[in-house]
C-alpha cells in the first residue's frame, strides 16, 4: 500500500469539499506525490459496456474519483459502497496492473482464479531450528481449492476484455461495480437499493469458496469492516497521484440480513471439480488463556488506535431471526476480527518422533511476534498445517477478506522461524501470498486484520510494538554459521512496515534531534523504488520499504558484503537477497553523514544509503547503543542467547555456544534492543511434562547487527551515550 509525502488530511478536505477533514480514516495520511505525476486515467463509456444501462448525466470530477462515480451510476451501486469495498481491497490503488500476492488486480482486486499457488515454505532452513533434533521437511502434496474467478466473472458481466480489467483502473472499477450489482440481484434485491440494502452483496464480494459457519462469519466480518469504513470515511492520494475521498456517514444503519447460498463458489467448484478432502485429524479442545493483563496491556489500552477496536453499534446487531451463526474462534483471537480455530496436529509419528509443534503445560514468556508470508495460498497453508509431518505456526491470515485461522495456542511452540531460541519465545503469523512471485502488494483487509491481531497479542503477552520485537522472518538470525545462508527472506521488501505500524497504533516517528546517535530507517513507500531483480516478469520499479546499502556514498559503489549470506561472493540486487538492505522501522547506530548520504554500522563495517535532506529515507532516533568494552574487541556475535555449559542439569544435553561468522571490531557502535538472561527450553518429548527450562546467569543484549537481529554477551559491551 503506497503512501506519498506532503499534504495533510485537512488540506485534502479543502480540495475535495465534499469530505470534511475529520472524515479521513484514522491512521491514513493523505499525501502528494513528489516524483510521479498523475497519469491520464482512461474512463469507460457506458455504451462500451455490454448489457449495461447508460449513465445518466455527467460528473464534474475527474480521474479515479469520477471513475467510481460513473461505475456506481452505471450499475446502480451506491458510490459509498463501491468506494469502501475498494478501499478495503486496495486503498484505491491501481498498482500499474500488477497482481496482488493473491492474484487480485486493480482497485477492486478482481481475482484471476486460474492462477495456481506456488510451493510453500519448507526448503532451505530447518523450521524448528534446533540442530540437536533436526527436522527434515518433505513437502506433502496439496490440491487447494481455486479461488473464485471474479476477473472472468467481471469480464462476462461487462463485456470488457481480461487484459483491460487487469491493467486499466477505470475498467477494473466498472468490473467491480458489475459484480456487486450481480450479487445484489441474486439475492432478490433491486440494484438501486440504498447503502444499507447492499450488505449481502458486499459480504460476498471477496469471493471466498468457503461454506459453513466459518465462511458466513468471515463474509459478515468483511461487510462489517466495509460499512465501518463508510461510517468513518477515508481520504488519501494514491501512488499515481489520484486524489480520493469517501465522505463519512456516521449515522448509516446497516441491518445484518441472513446470507443466502453464495452465487459464485458452487459454479466454481463445478468447473474445477470437487475440492479435495484433507486427511482426518484429531481436534484439540482448549480453553481461552486467562493470563492477567500486563503493563503493555495498560499502555496500549490507553493509546489511541488507528483501527476501530469494536464494530459500530449498528453493525454489531445480532443477525435476523433464524440466522444466528456460531463458530469456534481461536483461543487467542481478539473479538473484532473474523477468526476460527483450525488446530494443527499433535501426533506421534511412525519413526518415533512427533509433529508438528511442541505443547506447553503452562504460559511461556513471549518476546517476539514474527511476520511471515506463506509463499502459497491460504487454502494450501491451512491444509498443510494439519499434516503432522509438516511444520507449524500460530495464525494464518487470508488476503481477500482478512479472515484469520488460529492453529496453535499462543502458549504452544510453533516450528516456523528456523531458530529454536526465537521459536520458543515467539508467536508466528503466516500471511497468504508471496515475497515476489507474480505479486507485489498485500490487501488492506489483510493488513488490518493482521494489525488488530498483533495489537491484541502484544497487549496480552506484553510484547513492545517496535521492530526489535515485531520481526519479519527475514530478521530472525541463523543459529550457527552453517544455517545463516539458508534462512528465509519473507515477508520481503514489499511488506509496508510503515503502514503496518500506523495500523498498530505505533507509527514510525523521529525520536531524537539533530544530535541523535542513531537513525530509524523510513523511506517513503510510494516513491522509494529500489532496482530489484528476480521478480517473475520484472520488478518494474515497485515501491518498497527497503534501502540499499553501499560501501561508499555513491550509487555506483558496490553493495556491502555479507560473509554469512555470500561467503565467497558479493551481495546482489535480487528481491530475495537482503544482505545489503535495511528496512523500515529498523534502528541503526549512526556512523557518519556526507553530502546527502548516511552511514550506519552494519555487519562490522560502515554501510551507506542515500538520505537527501529533500527526500529523507531515515529519521533521527534515540535508543540504547552499545560498543565493545576496552580490551574485549573483536567481540563475538550469536544467533541465540543460550546458557553456558555449567547451567545444564544432568539429563539435559548441553547446547553448544556457537558464535556466528561475524564479529564487532573496536570502536563500532550498534543499536541495542532488549537485554535478556540466557535460557534454553529442552522440548524433545511428546509429553510436555518432560520439558525442561534451563536458565543461566549470562546476560545477552539483542542488537541490530545487519538486516537480522543478533545477540552479544552483555559483559562484552558497554553503553554509549545516546
Amino acid at each position: 500500500m503506497r503512501r506519498l509525502p506532503g499534504i495533510t488530511v485537512a488540506a485534502l478536505a479543502v480540495l475535495v469539499s465534499a469530505v470534511p477533514a475529520q472524515a479521513a480514516y484514522p491512521g491514513d495520511r493523505v499525501t502528494w506525490p513528489r516524483k510521479r505525476p498523475a497519469p491520464a486515467t482512461t474512463t469507460i463509456s457506458p455504451g462500451a459496456v455490454a448489457g449495461t444501462p447508460s449513465s445518466a448525466g455527467t460528473d464534474a470530477r475527474s480521474g479515479r474519483q469520477a471513475a467510481f462515480a460513473k461505475a456506481a451510476r452505471t450499475y446502480g451501486v451506491p458510490e459509498s459502497v463501491l468506494l469502501a469495498v475498494s478501499y478495503l481491497e486496495s486503498r484505491w490503488e491501481g498498482h500499474r496492473g500488477l497482481p496482488s500476492v493473491s492474484a487480485g488486480y486493480g482497485p477492486m482486486h478482481l481475482v484471476d482464479g486460474r492462477a495456481r499457488p506456488g510451493r510453500p515454505h519448507g526448503v532451505g532452513e530447518d523450521p524448528r531450528g534446533d540442530e540437536t533434533r533436526p527436522r527434515v521437511i518433505a513437502l506433502p502434496p496439496v490440491a487447494p481449492a481455486p479461488p473464485q474467478d471474479t476477473l472472468r466473472q467481471a469480464s462476462e458481466l461487462t463485456g470488457l476484455p481480461l487484459r483491460r480489467l487487469r491493467e486499466d483502473p477505470s475498467a477494473n472499477i466498472m468490473g467491480g461495480a458489475a459484480l456487486l450489482a450481480d450479487y445484489r440481484r441474486r439475492t432478490g434485491g433491486s440494484p438501486d437499493a440504498g447503502p444499507a440494502g447492499w450488505y449481502d452483496a458486499v459480504a460476498r464480494y471477496p469471493g471466498v469458496p468457503e461454506e459453513g459457519a466459518a465462511g458466513t462469519e468471515a463474509a459478515r466480518s468483511f461487510a462489517d469492516e466495509v460499512y465501518a469504513t463508510i461510517q468513518t470515511g477515508a481520504a488519501r492520494v494514491t501512488d499515481d497521484g489520484e486524489r480520493m475521498a469517501l465522505p463519512a456517514t456516521p449515522d448509516l444503519s446497516t441491518p445484518r440480513a441472513p446470507l443466502a447460498e453464495p452465487p459464485g463458489p458452487a459454479a466454481q467448484r463445478r468447473a474445477h471439480g470437487p475440492t479435495p478432502t484433507p486427511a482426518p485429524v484429531t481436534d484439540i479442545v482448549v480453553k481461552p488463556a486467562t493470563e492477567p493483563a500486563t503493563k503493555t496491556s495498560t499502555v496500549l489500552a490507553a493509546a489511541p488506535s488507528p483501527l476501530p477496536t469494536a464494530r459500530p453499534a449498528a453493525l454489531a446487531a445480532a443477525p435476523a431471526a433464524g440466522a444466528t451463526v456460531k463458530t469456534t474462534a481461536g483461543p487467542d483471537c481478539p473479538r473484532n476480527v473474523s477468526c476460527e480455530w483450525l488446530p494443527a496436529v499433535y501426533r506421534r509419528l511412525k519413526d518415533g518422533g512427533y509433529g508438528n509443534h511442541d505443547r506447553s503445560d503452562g504460559p511461556r514468556k513471549i518476546d517476539y511476534i514474527v511476520i511471515h508470508d506463506g509463499e502459497t495460498s491460504y487454502d494450501a497453508m491451512t491444509r498443510l498445517v494439519r499434516n503432522p509431518e509438516y511444520l507449524s505456526w500460530h495464525f494464518t491470515i487470508r488476503s481477500s477478506d482478512g479472515h484469520i485461522a488460529q492453529h496453535l495456542r499462543a502458549r504452544d511452540i510453533g516450528w516456523h522461524a528456523g531458530n529454536w531460541y526465537v521459536n520458543s519465545r515467539s508467536i508466528g503469523l503466516e500471511h497468504e501470498g508471496y515475497l515476489a512471485r507474480g505479486g507485489s502488494w498485500f490487501t488492506e483487509a489483510m493488513y488490518r486484520a493482521s494489525a488488530r491481531l498483533v495489537r491484541h497479542l502484544a497487549a496480552r503477552y506484553d510484547v513492545p510494538l517496535d521492530r526489535a520485537h515485531i520481526l519479519g522472518h527475514d530478521n530472525v538470525p541463523g543459529t550457527t554459521p552453517e544455517t545463516v545462508g539458508g534462512m528465509h527472506d519473507d515477508p520481503g521488501p514489499y511488506w509496508d512496515w510503515s503502514h503496518y505500524f500506523e495500523l498498530l497504533g505505533s507509527p514510525l516517528r523521529a525520536s531524537g534531534g539533530a544530535a541523535a546517535r542513531s537513525v530509524l530507517i523510513k523511506p517513503d513507500y510510494g516513491t522509494n523504488s529500489p532496482n530489484f531483480t528476480g521478480c517473475p516478469g520484472g520488478c518494474r520499479g515497485l515501491g518498497a520499504s527497503s534501502v540499499w546499502l553501499h560501501t561508499r556514498p555513491s550509487l555506483t559503489a558496490p553493495l556491502v558484503s555479507d560473509i554469512g549470506k555470500h561467503p565467497t561472493g558479493e551481495s546482489t540486487y535480487s528481491v530475495y537477497d537482503h544482505a545489503a538492505r535495511a528496512s523500515s522501522g529498523q534502528r541503526y547506530a549512526l556512523a557518519e553523514r556526507r553530502d546527502g548520504w548516511t552511514a550506519i554500522w552494519y555487519l562490522g563495517r560502515k554501510a551507506w544509503f542515500s538520505d537527501p535532506a529533500e527526500a529523507p529515507t531515515s529519521l533521527p532516533a534515540s535508543g540504547p547503543l552499545v560498543t565493545p568494552r576496552p580490551g574485549r574487541a573483536p567481540i563475538r556475535v550469536y544467533g541465540r542467547a543460550y546458557p553456558k555449559a555449567h547451567a545444564y542439569p544432568v539429563g539435559v544435553p548441553v547446547q553448544a555456544l556457537t558464535p556466528l561468522q561475524y564479529s564487532i571490531p573496536a570502536g563500532q557502535v550498534y543499536s541495542s534492543g532488549p537485554t535478556t538472561r540466557a535460557s534454553y527450553l529442552r522440548a524433545a518429548a511428546f509429553d510436555p511434562a518432560e520439558h525442561r527450562v534451563v536458565r543461566g546467569e549470562t546476560r545477552y543484549r539483542q542488537i541490530q547487527f545487519g538486516h537480522r537481529v543478533m545477540f552479544v554477551r552483555a559483559s562484552d559491551v558497554q553503553p554509549v551515550s545516546r
